[in-house]
């Protein structure tokens, strides 16, 4: 049986690299490389104990860039951004060869491109989106504290995610753009200080915390209030009334210039110079600093009738790894026929036991429990 061709795009770069190193732990060989350097994907290449990997160049910001490298795919992950700017850009050419298409972002904008040229299920290929550590992790975690928490029904849940780590061209790029699109029907990707009451959006409910501690994070932090379209769309899955969403920013110098960029950006400055600038100041922050990225959540409901809260707190040396796991674990599901056809968010068709468990068999982050999560996961382990 002739094995399916898995092709990854920017397999060179901080995510692309950690997922070819995650697809190879899962048993996928003889992998194709894309990107716009030989000579860095010719060093993904040779890291490969077993199997061949073909290389091929790729730009999926040129015309006629990914033809290529997409023909003959049975399956494409894209590792490339910018996500804003690209859209569907790497998915419509996977298509177009018949080629699945899993994308580590993607988010609204690809989800809206796609679906505008008819679903893919039409042609029984499959296109999975946000397929990463955020969004993508940020919601099937919680998802899997709900079911294996201990808890009876949940009705809020507070979450803070952020960490200390270099900043990559594509996350700097994709932040800025974050500011005028990103979620649906050409909005932004999410609202600043907005939470949810009753199970609905409600402007300026939070404030920010410039200056503060959080038991996750090591230090003094400053904490954003940020609502998502991902985190609303959770908010109807679980069921919750309330929802509080903090990102996290240990590092003051990246703090800083985050305050400024709306204002700069409307000024009319240099996008590119500024996420120069954001990459530049992350790498301050992270000067003689360990790197790691945490996300933090907290679930509230009843037990046994009676109030309680589940937690759980995932500890990880880059969320760039994290991003790569369930990118590549979403390629894997595709590939065993696990995903239905069509256009889905990952959190919508991974299994979160599964995610949880790789991501604890594998090493890539270290996962604690609280409250009724850690005593039923206490008792799972006394009864197994």
């Amino acid at each position: 049986m002739t094995k399916p061709v898995i092709g990854v795009l920017g397999a060179s770069g901080a995510v692309g690299r950690a997922a070819v190193r995650e697809l190879r732990a899962l048993g996928h060989t003889g992998l194709r490389l894309g990107g716009r350097t030989t000579s860095a994907l010719c060093a993904v290449a040779e890291e490969a104990t077993a199997g061949h990997d073909e290389t091929v160049w790729a730009d999926a910001t040129a015309p006629d860039g990914l033809r290529a490298f997409t023909d003959g795919c049975d399956i494409v992950l894209n590792c490339v951004g910018p996500t804003y700017r690209l859209r569907a850009t790497v998915a419509s050419a996977a298509l177009d060869v018949g080629a699945h298409c899993v994308d580590v972002a993607g988010d609204d904008p690809a989800a809206e491109d796609l679906l505008k040229g008819g679903d893919p299920a039409r042609d029984a290929r499959t296109v999975v989106l946000s397929a990463g550590a955020l969004p993508g992790l940020s919601s099937l975690l919680p998802r899997w504290l709900a079911t294996r928490g201990g808890l009876d029904g949940a009705t809020a849940l507070t979450a803070y995610c952020g960490g200390l780590e270099p900043c990559s061209p594509t996350v700097a790029h994709d932040l800025m753009l974050s500011l005028s699109t990103g979620g649906a029907d050409g909005a932004a990707y999410g609202e600043a200080l907005a939470a949810v009451r009753d199970g609905r959006r409600v402007s300026r409910a939070l404030r920010t915390g410039e200056d503060t501690v959080h038991e996750a994070f090591r230090g003094r932090v400053a904490v954003q209030p940020y609502l998502s379209g991902e985190s609303e769309r959770l908010v109807t899955v679980l069921g919750l009334d309330r929802l509080d969403w903090y990102n996290v920013h240990p590092g003051p110098a990246v703090r800083a210039l985050l305050s400024l960029l709306p204002g700069r950006l409307a000024a009319g400055e240099d996008p590119d110079g500024l996420a120069e600038r954001l990459i530049l100041a992350a790498d301050l922050d992270l000067a003689g600093r360990r790197p790691y990225y945490v996300m933090d959540f907290e679930l509230s409901g009843t037990a046994s009738g009676t109030p309680a809260a589940a937690g759980a707190t995932l500890r990880a040396a880059s969320s760039y790894r994290l991003t790569a796991a369930v990118g590549a674990l979403a390629t894997d599901a595709v590939l065993r026929g696990g995903v239905p056809a069509g256009v889905h968010f990952a959190c919508d068709v991974l299994d979160p036991d599964t995610v949880v468990g790789h991501l604890r068999s594998h090493r890539v982050a270290d996962l604690r429990l609280s409250g009724t999560a850690a005593e039923a996961e206490q008792i799972e382990e006394g009864v197994l």
